[in-house]
């Protein structure tokens, strides 16, 4: 009795040891079990979904992070969201873009205010802050990174995002704190991010009538953010399966022909 005593608190002394270094370590925890359709070798973006994350992105997670890698003109390019290009250009020219000296040699009016255009389909997604040290003014300090790359950049790619857009409001674990101006979230490295909860159920109306939850405005941006990163990811595994198909049949026809030439020898 005393000895299975003895190894139940030594059991819960273990746990609150390993809790209590888990908290002080932050070690970010493991990535969601979600699903996506362009997931494994005959995988596929869903149209739907990327033309709602691209709206997700806009409407919410452009006011702080840009795309600088991602031109315009790729939303309507084969393997894309789909867009018409009518859509591209309206979507491009409700965008200011720095435009170049005016006729007089100026890139500022009177008002010391950077003089710009409507964007066009060949520019590229412009930076929400002029510079870093304005991000940086307008964040409490953090600097928040551009999202072209995200999506192959960190580990778990899409998976991470869903699971650090749908990780917030947690109970903070005992003895671990969350300085001011920061929020608890398990899935960022360190558990403490600078960024708010940027999504809440209905953070944007969906022009396809899809209810906007929290779950599945993040699946959707997840979904944008991954073709953003990869945006040749189809075509990238259809010419995969076509070489293996000419891999398949090759290897075939050698075989006959060596069965023909050395048929006599045999």
């Amino acid at each position: 009795m005393r000895i299975a005593l003895r190894l139940g608190l030594s059991f819960v002394a273990a746990s609150l040891f390993a809790g209590s270094a888990l908290a002080e370590t932050g070690d970010p925890a493991p990535v969601k079990d979600v699903t996506f359709s362009f997931e494994g070798p005959f995988g596929t973006y869903d149209r739907a979904a990327l033309q709602r994350g691209f709206q997700v992105y806009k409407e919410v997670c452009s006011a702080c992070h840009s795309l600088n890698r991602v031109a315009f003109h790729a939303l309507s390019d084969p393997g894309g969201p789909g867009f018409t290009e009518a859509q591209v250009k309206a979507i491009a020219a409700g965008y200011k873009i720095p435009a170049e000296p005016n006729k007089e040699g100026q890139l500022f009016d009177d008002k010391g205010e950077r003089l710009t255009r409507p964007g066009i389909t060949a520019d590229y997604f412009p930076p929400p802050f002029a510079n870093e040290q304005a991000a940086r003014t307008a964040n409490g300090g953090a600097l928040p990174p551009d999202l072209s790359l995200v999506a192959k950049s960190r580990i778990g790619g899409p998976a991470y995002i869903y699971s650090l857009l749908t990780g917030f409001g947690q109970t903070v674990p005992a003895g671990f704190k969350v300085p001011d101006g920061k929020y608890y979230n398990p899935y960022f490295t360190g558990w403490n991010i600078g960024m708010p909860p940027p999504l809440v159920d209905g953070s944007v109306t969906y022009s396809d009538g899809t209810t906007a939850t929290v779950a599945q405005e993040a699946h959707d941006v997840a979904t944008f953010l991954m073709w953003a990163a990869e945006p040749k990811m189809e075509q990238r595994k259809r010419l995969g399966f076509e070489v293996l198909i000419f891999l398949a049949v090759l290897s075939s026809l050698l075989y006959l022909s060596y069965r023909r030439v050395w048929k006599d020898l045999h």
